[in-house]
């Protein structure tokens, strides 16, 4: 069992940090909102500390799953951020999806305190998060995998190395464009046979045991046809994650056009008050056009 802390308990921080401590871990947490932090310790055997310095202090390995590239460098790299109290020898594992350029400019700094770095970004959502069967693409050594592997464990169903530093967000930034894309065609297909006049349900049925099945048909389907957008991955975090896909493109060079189309459609679907539906909520575009 490890020394663990994990920084930010939203979402999916909070039953990720959950695991570890159900697994014997040995979890100190860290959240901005003091209140979640108690709540967190209250449920789980753990400990709170007051600042991301003072969680990191004798950690072997640090965890963190914030908003942003801004929010990570100032867990890490603030007067009071993690980098203050991490010892050489010890491992930062980052959850949040965030641009590539952020996880390397991350590495680098904790690289020159001896620390190592790995960019760790997930899929399986909020579900997955509580039901510790995650996805995890990392980027980072093979000896800071080999060693935080077996604690990523806790609460994830698949997790490989995919490459240096900056490859796992790389991998999610392919994940999203893929997500994007199948929850628009399956939107688009689900509208047109309530237009037709089908039986959606039978549709729904025969279609999930042919070559249009998805992870989307099979958990969003039947919410998408009853108009019910309350749970999941919202459309605000999901124009955040398209924005760092359309950043790093144009940096490549890739040709994404339908990725920038969705992105543009959840543009709309802020617009009618759908920040927080869930991304299956593209459907409600098609209806209200």
């Amino acid at each position: 069992m490890s020394r663990v802390a994990f920084i930010g308990l939203g979402v999916m921080g909070y039953p990720m940090a959950g695991h570890l401590a159900a697994a014997g871990h040995e979890v100190t947490v860290y959240n901005r909102t003091t209140a979640r932090a108690e709540r967190w310790c209250a449920e789980h055997d753990g400990r709170r500390a007051d600042t991301p310095a003072a969680a990191a202090r004798d950690a072997e390995l640090v965890f963190s799953c914030v908003g942003n590239d801004d929010d990570l460098r100032a867990v890490v790299t603030a007067p009071d951020g993690a980098l203050a109290g991490l010892a050489p020898g010890s491992i930062y594992v980052d959850h949040t999806t965030s641009s590539a350029a952020v996880a390397r400019e991350i590495a680098a700094q904790l690289g020159a305190a001896g620390v190592e770095f790995i960019d760790a970004p997930v899929s399986g959502g909020e579900v997955g998060a509580q039901n510790g069967v995650l996805t995890v693409m990392c980027g980072g050594t093979e000896h800071a995998f080999a060693r935080a592997r077996p604690v990523i464990d806790a609460y994830a169903r698949a997790c490989a190395l995919m490459g240096a530093v900056g490859a796992g967000q790389l991998t999610k930034m392919v994940n999203q464009i893929c997500v994007a894309g199948v929850i628009q065609g399956l939107a688009e297909g689900l509208h047109f046979g309530q237009e037709a006049g089908l039986d959606m349900q039978a549709v729904l049925e025969v279609i999930a045991k042919g070559a249009a099945q998805s992870w989307q048909m099979e958990n969003r389907g039947e919410t998408m046809l009853e108009g019910r957008y309350d749970f999941g991955f919202a459309v605000d975090w999901m124009r955040k994650d398209l924005g760092i896909v359309l950043d790093e493109a144009a940096r490549n060079g890739a040709s994404v056009p339908v990725t920038r189309l969705i992105d543009g459609y959840y543009e709309e679907i802020q617009a009618l008050g759908g920040h927080r539906w869930d991304t299956s909520s593209l459907i409600e575009r098609l209806r209200r056009s």
